[in-house]
């Protein structure tokens, strides 16, 4: 088995097209098809289908890949390490970090601790509303996640970093009835426009239950992704939106927007760290996870993060 012709497997089906591949891998696409026939001889097993929009893979294939992303890795992490012999670690770990949770405000801090405690190590940090994180783990794409929810996922390991109580962001100009400590109850918003990530993100998720369990129908008119577009659109007066503190605080406006406590219910999602079940971690990775969960215990022990608890 040639990893060249894994690596160019993975290629084709990162791609959809094994023209583009070719494309890009510098091959002619006849050689380049010769390779994926002599891969599916291998295995004797059909592992894409050719249609006129380009490949996809089959349940076969998408085996393959999987296992390929895994061998590929670590051969890559083999000829770091030992090239680089006995000495500082170096290496590039994969941190994925999900949208609208505590996980994306870790991004500078840890980028920071990384550059000065583990210079040898180059982080790769990612933010996607599209990706599914623990898909990407389990086959080896990114080393680790954080995510909300607390699994089970099978081929994942999930290890509970905090709390998040989730508070109303909303503009200045809005006024609300609020109790002794400062909360404003779900039902005294249930008519205010909405403005709230799209529904396939967990923050989305639990806003939609929280709001279906007091039997109540939110006002959602619209559905953003970028916070600089939700800052601002909050801040204009066009609606309010829901969100951990650690979001809701990056993107406050001072004079023209606020942050409520919400109450009845509370909404609070667990905060995890992911990493893979059967792929090996390195010694870089390791190092880059220990600090991770190191400064997210500290952010939920902080007096700064309201409504966070460490788990």
């Amino acid at each position: 088995m040639d990893i060249r012709r894994l690596q160019a497997f993975v290629k084709i089906i990162d791609l959809g097209s094994i023209s583009r591949a070719a494309d890009l891998l510098n091959i002619a696409q006849p050689a380049l098809s010769q390779q994926l026939a002599a891969l599916e001889s291998a295995f004797k097993q059909k592992l894409v289908i050719r249609s006129k929009s380009g490949v996809t893979p089959t349940t076969a294939g998408l085996e393959l890949y999987r296992h390929a992303q895994t061998l590929i890795k670590q051969l890559d992490r083999a000829m770091v390490e030992i090239s680089s012999g006995v000495g500082p670690l170096v290496g590039k770990v994969s941190v994925g970090l999900s949208p609208y949770s505590a996980g994306s405000t870790l991004a500078v801090d840890l980028l920071q601790r990384v550059r000065s405690r583990l210079p040898g190590i180059t982080l790769h940090l990612t933010e996607s509303f599209d990706d599914i994180y623990s898909e990407l783990i389990m086959t080896g794409r990114l080393d680790m996640a954080v995510i909300h929810g607390s699994g089970p996922i099978k081929g994942v390991v999930f290890t509970p970093l905090m709390k998040e109580d989730f508070f109303l962001l909303a503009p200045l100009s809005l006024e609300f009835p609020q109790d002794s400590t400062g909360a404003v109850q779900l039902a005294d918003i249930v008519d205010i426009p909405l403005l709230v990530p799209p529904k396939h993100n967990f923050v989305r998720s639990r806003i939609d239950m929280a709001f279906l369990r007091k039997q109540l129908k939110p006002n959602i008119i619209a559905e953003i992704e970028a916070l600089l577009t939700l800052q601002e659109s909050i801040a204009e007066g066009i609606g309010s939106t829901i969100l951990p503190w650690s979001v809701a605080s990056r993107i406050v406006v001072p004079d023209r927007s606020r942050i409520y406590p919400l109450r009845n219910p509370v909404i609070q999602e667990d905060v995890s760290l992911c990493i893979p079940e059967t792929v090996p971690e390195t010694e870089a990775s390791v190092a880059v996870r220990e600090q991770l969960i190191d400064l997210a215990r500290a952010m939920a022990t902080s007096r700064n993060w309201p409504g966070t608890q460490a788990s």
